[in-house]
């Protein structure tokens, strides 16, 4: 393991280390958070693509633009930069710096590291990179179309995009700003500081990285300099606790301020529980049923119309959904810019069967896999028994998560059912792969889109407006334009959108202004304060 920072501060987190089993109740500026973080691979953010190493990030790096914890409805706001310009042609975008920020090394942030920062993720070309490369940045031209002058950092776009489309792509982990100076020193045979940067951190974020023991925990200290005010929690300790029964149990004697990972069960039973509550969060992954058009009988559109008034959306979202999902028939999470709250469609045996008589279908048998988690495998169970009563048959096969995608990424799952989370926090996210196909043969190998692995050749007109929602520089306008491409979506897609995910937190009576991101970013620490 790698500790950052000072001898004081290692000091520090040898200490915190055990303060989880010293102490009956947590001390007064101590978080503590229970939670699975067993993905984290690398703390450096122009690689770190998983949500547990996102969480580390989004309180130890800043952007130069960012949301507010307090306030997650406004969208995105002035960070790192204080304000920003776009040019006429609407082909760039100039920054202002904002003054007196300082990284955790007590080096100033300078519009000179923004700009290396941004080149540095693109020249690295690790898997979160694409979310700036979709401007037209490559390794060879970044260092020209991403510059610095004084306090001013430009970028000089390929296409007039939507400014909001850009800023909310810079809002990222992956735009995260760090420190050129202390990276460049610890650089390795020209890696740019990615070894290094793996398990330590160059940020100006409200919280600096104490320790990270893989699979164990993560301990963060506050940055007494911070440029928004240094937060009331001076320390945060984040455990690897992977059931549900411990995370519960630890929040229950006090050992803990927050459990993030519950199970319906263990939520019920911490709602009835005193000195405890739940907060529910919508959350941007949607689960969505997707029936891939190589099937003779599921590309039929009375098939795909059907299938949609056989889904049991509020028999599921009151039983074995209950709390985690929430009916959500649009491919945009609530949250975003332009999502769709319309429910065209409501369990419908009687219809879903009229319509399949009209079209002359009397039945038929599909043998589809699904992914060994109960979640799924109880959605599977449940459409198949509403299949069966207008006469289709569905088998359902178990397998492995890495086996269902293999097939789904090689077209060959006939009824998909399972989880999407966006990339970034902009609607193009979810449009430009639910929504956008310009070439369904089988060559194209296009597996990042989920219209490509379901077979739907996405009408031009639909492909087309997804391109342009992505120049419409009026942000409102642009919202009305992925209203309407979703509406068009909802009445011909065969990729449904069912429900969206809900993080239900546990957390102790006495913890305030807790954020875990919504369904835009991931969880910020500093606003968080402890009291009544």
């Amino acid at each position: 393991m790698t500790f950052h920072l000072t001898t004081r501060a290692a000091m520090l987190a040898t200490a915190l280390a055990i303060a989880p089993a010293a102490f009956a109740e947590t001390p007064a500026d101590t978080l503590v958070v229970a939670h699975t973080i067993d993905d984290i691979i690398s703390l450096d953010p122009a690689q770190s693509f998983e949500f547990s190493g996102n969480d580390v990030n989004n309180n130890t790096y800043d952007r130069l633009v960012d949301f507010d914890p307090l306030n997650p409805d406004a969208g995105f706001q002035p960070a790192l930069a204080e304000s920003w310009e776009v040019s006429e042609d609407g082909l760039s975008i100039t920054f202002t710096m904002r003054d007196g920020v300082t990284f955790h090394s007590g080096n100033p942030v300078r519009a000179e590291d923004a700009a290396w920062s941004l080149q540095r993720a693109v020249k690295l070309d690790k898997t979160p990179a694409f979310i700036l490369t979709q401007f037209g940045f490559t390794p060879d031209n970044v260092e020209e179309k991403i510059t610095a002058d004084g306090n001013k950092l430009t970028l000089t776009l390929d296409k007039p995009y939507a400014p909001s489309f850009v800023l909310n792509s810079l809002t990222g982990n992956v735009a995260s700003i760090v420190d050129k100076e202390t990276v460049l020193a610890n650089e390795q045979d020209g890696d740019l500081g990615n070894a290094w940067l793996s398990t330590n951190e160059a940020g100006s974020g409200a919280y600096e990285l104490a320790a990270w023991r893989p699979n164990e925990v993560v301990q963060l200290t506050a940055y007494e300099d911070y440029w928004q005010g240094a937060p009331e929690m001076k320390r945060v300790i984040v455990r690897n606790v992977a059931e549900s029964s411990a995370q519960r149990l630890l929040l229950e004697q006090g050992d803990i301020d927050v459990a993030r990972n519950l199970t319906p069960t263990d939520v019920e039973a911490i709602s009835a529980a005193e000195g405890v509550k739940i907060q529910e969060e919508p959350r941007g992954r949607i689960l969505y049923m997707g029936l891939n058009q190589k099937d003779e009988l599921l590309s039929n559109p009375a098939v795909i119309e059907a299938m949609k008034y056989l889904v049991n959306y509020e028999g599921m979202e009151q039983s074995f959904l209950k709390g985690q999902f929430i009916t959500h028939q649009s491919f945009l999470p609530r949250g975003y810019l332009g999502a769709l709250d319309e429910q065209p469609w409501t369990y419908d045996v009687e219809k879903a069967r009229q319509i399949l008589q009209d079209a002359g279908i009397e039945g038929g048998t599909i043998t589809t896999r699904v992914r060994d988690l109960r979640e799924y495998i109880d959605v599977a169970q449940t459409l198949q028994a509403s299949m069966a009563e207008v006469g289709l048959n569905l088998e359902i096969e178990q397998m492995t998560g890495a086996q269902v995608l293999d097939a789904y990424r090689a077209r060959e799952v006939p009824i998909f059912l399972g989880e999407w989370g966006p990339d970034y926090s902009d609607p193009n996210t979810n449009a430009a792969t639910f929504a956008y196909n310009p070439d369904n043969s089988d060559e194209a190998n296009a597996v990042g889109l989920l219209a490509w692995r379901n077979a739907y050749a996405v009408p031009e007109e639909m492909n087309e407006a997804t391109v342009a929602a992505t120049l419409e520089q009026d942000t409102d306008a642009r919202a009305e334009m992925y209203r309407e491409i979703q509406r068009q979506y909802q009445a011909e897609a065969p990729i449904v959108p069912l429900f969206q995910r809900v993080e239900q937190v546990g957390l102790q009576d006495d913890v305030q202004n807790w954020w875990s991101g919504g369904a835009v970013t991931s969880v910020i620490y500093r606003q968080v304060t402890k009291g009544e």
